[in-house]
Parts: C-alpha cells; sequence; structure tokens
C-alpha cells in the first residue's frame, strides 16, 4: 500500500531509512520517473514510499511526519544552557557549541 509521496528522491531516500530502521518493510517507487517530467504529469513522477504490511501504517505515518520517538525520549526541543541554540530533542550535544544537554 502506498504511504506518502516525497518531494523529491533526497528526503524519500531519507524516509526509507527511517523506515528500515524501526524495522518496516518498504520499497521507493518512481525513483526513475523525475527525468521523464514533462513527458508524464509531474505530481505522477515524485518518488513515492510503499509498505509491504497496512499494518504498519499508523506508526510510519507518525515516523515520517516527525511525532514519533522512542520510548523514554523527551519530544521537546531543548535549549543549550551554554550559547542558547535549540536543538531537537535527539541530540544530546549541542550542534553549535558542543555543550551537554542538561537534564
Amino acid at each position: 500500500m502506498r504511504l506518502t509521496r516525497a518531494p523529491n528522491l533526497l528526503i524519500a531516500q531519507h524516509w526509507i531509512n527511517l523506515l528500515e530502521q524501526a524495522h518496516i518493510r518498504c520499497e521507493l517507487h518512481n525513483q526513475y520517473l523525475l527525468g521523464a517530467m514533462g513527458e508524464i504529469p509531474a505530481d505522477q513522477c515524485s518518488p513515492e514510499i510503499w509498505l509491504e504490511r497496512e499494518g504498519d501504517l499508523d506508526l510510519a505515518t507518525r515516523i515520517i511526519n516527525g511525532t514519533w520517538h522512542e520510548p523514554g525520549q523527551s519530544a521537546a526541543q531543548w535549549c543549550c544552557a551554554s550559547c542558547g541554540e535549540w536543538s531537537e530533542p535527539q541530540f544530546t550535544v549541542c550542534w553549535q557549541c558542543g555543550a551537554a544537554k542538561d537534564e
């Protein structure tokens, strides 16, 4: 079953990698159709991600939308106490200054 269309091949491959890390079996379709754009309508040339099992739809959707996180992991961004830079919840070190996240 089709999960989603990706805006480009780079994003599609990133999503495939995220899904595979979660042990969700999926396939990338239309990866070679971008060269046919113009001959084929643009909305039909976008890379598509298809799931092998319909039961994975809910989790796969949450992973793609960024609303899923590991159990025990905070879903909120955090602000570095050293430089004030905001970081995504999955990071434990500030990308700007390298300071460790305060727990």
